[in-house]
């Protein structure tokens, strides 16, 4: 449910972006505070901690397979390794995203 407000909420910042940019006055509207929502740097440390995990994972059973272990087979060490290789692609991106947008932010004029 707070990802349907918090889409809203987008959409509507967005629009009043646009008509802004347009030159049209739009009235502001007033932005709903979540108290509940996690802050950004909670996700963003859940984020980093879940590729951690999977990556630790993927070395287990990589480890395993590799000894010989009982149960553990080779697609699921390659199932294993394509997640982590995501995740890790994933949060890699938005390190790029926020280290450009610290870099767009430092060149703005006082």
């Amino acid at each position: 449910m707070t990802q349907g407000v918090e889409f809203n909420r987008l959409m509507l910042q967005m629009r009043t972006m646009q008509m802004e940019a347009m030159g049209k006055p739009q009235p502001a509207a007033p932005v709903e505070k979540n108290v509940n929502a996690p802050a950004f740097d909670d996700m963003l440390k859940q984020a980093v901690d879940r590729v951690n995990e999977l990556q630790k994972t993927t070395s287990n059973l990589q480890t395993g397979y590799e000894r010989g272990d009982q149960g553990i087979d080779l697609t699921e060490v390659m199932i294993a390794s394509q997640k982590s290789s995501v995740a890790f692609q994933a949060i890699t991106q938005v390190r790029n995203k926020m280290v450009s947008a610290y870099e767009d932010i430092m060149k703005m004029p006082i």
